[in-house]
């Protein structure tokens, strides 16, 4: 599991979790990403599952990075203790996680299989994820989000819309023809 070897302080304040990722929110090192969007604590456990995950799906191909670190330690006191006596001791460690951050990197497998390995890996997480492709261009990498299954339900109701209006509008033009012959 990832913890830090040592740190300056064995204890930090709690801090805020306000705004989007201004660092870390494009795909360095991969072809796919796996972008947060919502803010959280991911603990050491977290990451380590959701890594164990994508590499189980994608078995030996391809390479997975994993852009965030559990830098922050989280201290816990114990059950049924008064209040007072200080803070307590660290008992696990958190990534601090914001929208728009990358929280993994993967390349060299197929896009589908990037993307079923990815939507495993946002199961283990606590936060909603979205699965990315680097659009290479140049050096610099620019995440292009994919189309979301709500996106493709909206487009194909648009279409469903249209083309039954279109259908209202042939039979409303057939029937004012078919008034016109009566007549003449």
């Amino acid at each position: 599991m990832l913890i830090p070897k040592r740190t300056k302080y064995r204890k930090q304040f709690r801090g805020r979790m306000k705004g989007k990722a201004n660092r870390g929110n494009t795909i360095a090192h991969g072809q796919y990403g796996l972008v947060a969007l919502e803010p959280a604590w991911i603990t050491n456990r977290q990451i380590e599952a959701a890594r164990i995950a994508m590499t189980r799906y994608i078995r030996r191909g391809g390479q997975v990075w994993i852009k965030i670190f559990p830098d922050k330690p989280v201290t816990a006191k114990p059950a049924e203790t008064r209040m007072g006596s200080g803070k307590g001791s660290p008992e696990y460690w958190v990534a601090v996680v914001k929208p728009g951050r990358v929280l993994f990197e993967m390349a060299g497998v197929p896009k589908e299989i990037a993307a079923e390995a990815m939507r495993l890996a946002g199961h283990k997480l606590p936060i909603k994820t979205k699965f990315v492709v680097s659009d290479h261009q140049g050096d610099v990498y620019v995440p292009v989000v994919q189309e979301t299954l709500a996106d493709a339900k909206k487009a194909a109701h648009a279409a469903e819309v249209k083309e039954h209006e279109a259908q209202a509008a042939a039979a409303e033009t057939e029937a004012k023809e078919g008034g016109e012959a009566h007549e003449g």
